[in-house]
C-alpha cells in the first residue's frame, strides 16, 4: 500500500523548513513530464524537482551541460501542470547564472514566468552567491546544491564521491552556511561521504536532501525512472529500485508486436 496523504494543502517553503522542525523527512522526486509527474504527485511526495538530468534521461546526453534554458522551460512547465500538492522546482542550466547575477535573475525570472514552477535550483556555494542573492530578493526562493555538483563534471574529472578530502569537506561546510545566510530554504547534497552529509545537516537550520549522502539528510530524492527500473543501466550505490518497469515494458512492447504481427490485435471487442 502506498503512503497515504492525510494533509492536501499546497507545501512551500515553509512547510519544508517545518518539516525538518519537527523531524518530519522530506521525500523528493524528479521528473520531467506531465503524466509521470501526475502519478509522482498522487503517490505523495512532498517536492517534485524538474532536473537538469533531463540531458541524460529525456535527451540521452552524458552529461547534464548540453541542456538549455528553453529545454528546461517545456519540461518545466509540463510538470508544474501536474502539481496540485507537491512544491516544485526545476534546475537552472549550465550557464545561466554562473557569470554575470543580473543575467543570473533574469534567467531565474524567465524559469518561474515561463513555467509556473514555485522555486529554481542552483549547484554551487561561495561563487555564486551575488547571483542567488538577487534572485532571492527579487522574491524566487532557490535550493542550493553542493557537493557532486553535475554541471562541474569537466573540472571534477568525474562524477565520484566528493569532499572527501578535510578541505573540500570543510569548504562545503562553509558553503552550506553561506547558503543558509543567504535565504536559500533548502540544500541538496550529492555523493558525499554520509558523515559528511550528518555534520552539514546538524550545522544549519534549513534542510538538506540527499542523493548519495546517507541517512542522516532531512530528505531524499532519487530521479523516479532510477528507482523505478526504467533506466536499467545506471546503478549506482545508493540507487534502490522500487520496481523493474523497464523490463515490464519491453515485455508489453514485445506482446504488442506478436499480436499486431499475429493479426489479433485489434479483435472484435476492439473495433467500432
Amino acid at each position: 500500500m502506498g503512503y497515504i496523504v492525510s494533509d492536501s494543502k499546497k507545501i512551500t517553503t515553509k512547510r519544508i523548513r517545518e518539516m525538518k522542525q519537527t523531524g518530519e523527512k522530506i521525500a523528493v522526486l524528479t521528473s520531467y513530464d506531465y503524466t509521470i509527474a501526475s502519478l509522482v504527485e498522487q503517490g505523495g511526495v512532498d517536492m517534485i524537482h524538474v532536473g537538469d538530468s533531463a540531458s541524460n534521461v529525456m535527451q540521452g546526453n552524458y552529461t547534464t551541460v548540453p541542456i538549455t534554458i528553453d529545454d528546461m522551460i517545456v519540461y518545466g512547465r509540463t510538470v508544474a501542470r501536474a502539481c496540485r500538492r507537491a512544491m516544485t522546482c526545476i534546475d537552472m542550466p549550465f550557464g545561466t547564472y554562473q557569470g554575470d547575477p543580473y543575467e543570473a535573475q533574469r534567467n531565474a525570472v524567465k524559469l518561474i514566468q515561463q513555467t509556473g514552477i514555485d522555486s529554481v535550483k542552483v549547484e554551487g556555494g561561495e561563487e555564486i552567491a551575488p547571483a542567488i542573492e538577487l534572485i532571492i530578493r527579487s522574491g524566487i526562493p532557490v535550493f542550493g546544491h553542493l557537493g557532486l555538483t553535475p554541471q562541474s563534471v569537466y573540472q571534477f574529472g568525474s562524477f565520484a564521491v566528493r569532499a572527501q578530502e578535510e578541505a573540500e569537506a570543510k569548504k562545503l561546510l562553509n558553503d552550506a552556511k553561506q547558503l543558509e545566510q543567504l535565504g536559500c530554504f533548502a540544500i541538496v547534497l550529492e555523493k558525499i561521504p554520509a558523515d559528511l552529509a550528518r555534520r552539514v545537516t546538524e550545522s544549519v537550520a534549513i534542510p538538506t536532501v540527499g542523493i548519495g549522502a546517507g541517512p542522516h539528510c532531512d530528505g531524499q530524492v532519487l530521479v523516479v525512472q532510477d528507482m523505478l527500473g526504467m533506466n536499467m543501466g545506471f546503478s549506482p550505490k545508493f540507487l534502490r529500485r522500487y520496481n523493474n518497469l523497464g523490463e515490464q515494458i519491453i515485455e508489453s512492447v514485445g506482446n504488442y508486436v506478436s499480436d499486431v504481427k499475429a493479426g489479433t490485435y485489434p479483435n472484435e471487442q476492439e473495433q467500432y
